[in-house]
């Protein structure tokens, strides 16, 4: 028997909090079985932990506001690591998204105050962020994009060695804007810089001098 498409989305979009085995309330489940969930029966609640006695797996109940409650059968233990792993892996995915930063620029700068900028944007990437760098334009300063551009490629090429263009030039509304991201070559920098020293350099660091002691230093006579 064929699955709805409602039932086979219980399967990425499972609730934190379910209950499992005999913690079951309903008198029927909706059991589905199968890698691709193409097996679904309703049976009753004593015939669903039955069978999942007889497989050694659990009846975890993934659909409670289903009619009958939709439930699988699923090694507990291991679905338990599975969704802690995803978690921890979207929670990586949020601080990575957290760590963009914007170094906001105006159409027309003095070479000083470029410095300055391109001295923050470095500082940026060099701490893991990505950054946009932008221009907003302001009345009729809309009508000469190409003099904030000038401004954005002098950031960018002052920044070519630590940076790489991941978003090219782009208006949004009177936003013109580009994403910078650390290269591959400054990470790989920034790892050697923090790893620590090999037992051969601390113990050439530590290492007494050759220079003699006053019983060597005596002379021939």
């Amino acid at each position: 028997m064929g699955i709805p498409t409602q039932y086979l989305q219980e399967r990425t979009n499972i609730a934190k909090e379910f209950r499992v085995n005999r913690r079951i309330r309903a008198d029927e489940v909706r059991v589905i079985r199968g890698e691709d969930s193409s097996e679904s029966v309703v049976m009753h609640i004593r015939d669903a932990l039955d069978m999942a006695q007889e497989e050694g797996l659990d009846l975890v109940e993934v659909g409670p506001n289903q009619n009958p409650p939709v439930c699988r059968l699923l090694d507990y233990g291991r679905f338990k690591f599975i969704q802690s792993k995803k978690q921890r892996e979207a929670r990586k995915v949020s601080r990575s998204a957290s760590k963009q930063k914007d170094v906001r620029l105006s159409p027309v700068m003095s070479d000083n105050d470029i410095e300055t900028k391109i001295n923050m944007t470095k500082n940026l990437l060099a701490e893991g962020a990505k950054v946009r760098v932008f221009v907003r334009f302001r009345g009729r300063q809309r009508a000469h994009p190409e003099i904030a551009m000038k401004v954005l490629r002098k950031v960018a090429e002052g920044v070519a060695t630590v940076a790489k263009l991941e978003k090219p030039p782009g208006m949004e509304g009177r936003v013109l804007s580009i994403l910078l991201a650390p290269s591959p070559q400054q990470k790989e920098r920034d790892r050697q810089v923090k790893a620590p020293s090999t037992p051969e350099a601390v113990t050439a660091t530590a290492a007494p001098s050759s220079a003699p002691d006053d019983g060597d230093a005596a002379t021939e006579e």
